[in-house]
């Protein structure tokens, strides 16, 4: 911890009054350290270049981190669904004989289908299109 200098510190007796009933709820030990964290809470906001986001930085380093920890989850998922669809691929080409002119017009219908429904796809609504042709 670095070393503290003592100054004079003026305020009115009504705000002195209020830190005095409010740093002990705030986990502090004295005014001291309740004072310096106000005005390190007010520099942070002061550094924010942002027009508009008053994040302290601790909260923006929490939010950033769950961001992180949601991220490595959603790509794990995402490895582990890759892996099971392979399998899925793999299972359907070697037990069906289809020839590469039949993938490419499966691949444009299939992409068509994709940005028709903005990827909400359910196997009812193939079986409903598969019904109607």
């Amino acid at each position: 911890m670095s070393k503290k200098e003592k100054f004079a510190l003026y305020l009115p007796p009504e705000l002195r009054e209020e830190i005095d009933t409010v740093y002990a709820v705030d986990h502090c030990s004295s005014r001291t350290e309740f004072i310096e964290k106000a005005v390190r809470h007010y520099l942070g906001c002061l550094h924010t270049e942002q027009a508009g986001a008053v994040l302290p930085q601790a909260v923006s380093s929490v939010i950033e981190g769950r961001l992180g920890v949601f991220q490595d989850r959603l790509s794990s998922l995402m490895y582990k669904q890759a892996v099971e669809l392979d399998m899925l691929l793999s299972i359907l080409a070697e037990s069906l004989e289809v020839d590469e002119e039949s993938l490419r017009r499966l691949r444009g219908r299939s992409i068509a289908n994709v940005k028709a429904t903005n990827g909400r796809l359910s196997l009812e609504q193939h079986a409903r299109r598969g019904s109607e042709a």
